[in-house]
C-alpha cells in the first residue's frame, strides 16, 4: 500500500510545485499603470500607459492633456482603458483589450457617443 500511495502523492506534489513556480513568475511581472485625463469643454485629453506607479500615470496624463482644468477621469492597471464622449457626458471604462474597454464605455454613454482616446499597458 505504501508504494501505491507514493505514486499518487508524488505527482500531486509535482503539480503543486509547478503551480508555485507559475505563481512566482506571474508575481515577478511588474504592474503597469495608465491614466486618462480630460477637459470636456475644450475636448482636450491626455493619456499614459506602462508607468511603474499609478501617480506617475496620472501626472503624465495631466501633462499631455495640456490644460490646467484637465482632470484624471480614469486610472487603470495591467489592461486597457477607453474614453468616449457624447451629447450629455463622457465615460471611461477598463477592459482586457481596447475593444472591450470601448464597448463598455459606449454602452454606459448611450447613443451618439464617440471614442475619444484609448491606451493599453503591455
Amino acid at each position: 500500500m505504501g508504494a501505491w500511495r507514493n505514486h499518487v502523492i508524488l505527482p500531486a506534489l509535482a503539480l503543486l510545485a509547478a503551480d508555485s513556480v507559475d505563481a512566482a513568475k506571474q508575481s515577478a511581472v511588474p504592474n503597469r499603470f495608465g491614466a486618462i485625463a480630460y477637459h470636456r469643454p475644450t475636448q482636450s485629453w491626455g493619456l499614459s500607459y506602462d508607468k511603474a506607479r499609478a501617480r506617475d500615470a496620472s501626472v503624465e496624463a495631466l501633462r499631455q492633456c495640456g490644460r490646467r482644468e484637465c482632470e484624471v477621469v480614469h486610472k487603470f492597471k495591467n489592461g486597457c482603458a477607453a474614453l468616449v464622449d457624447g451629447p450629455k457626458t463622457a465615460f471611461a471604462s477598463s477592459g482586457a483589450t481596447r475593444e472591450e474597454a470601448e464597448t463598455k464605455a459606449l454602452k454606459r454613454c448611450g447613443e451618439d457617443c464617440k471614442a475619444i482616446a484609448w491606451a493599453c499597458t503591455r
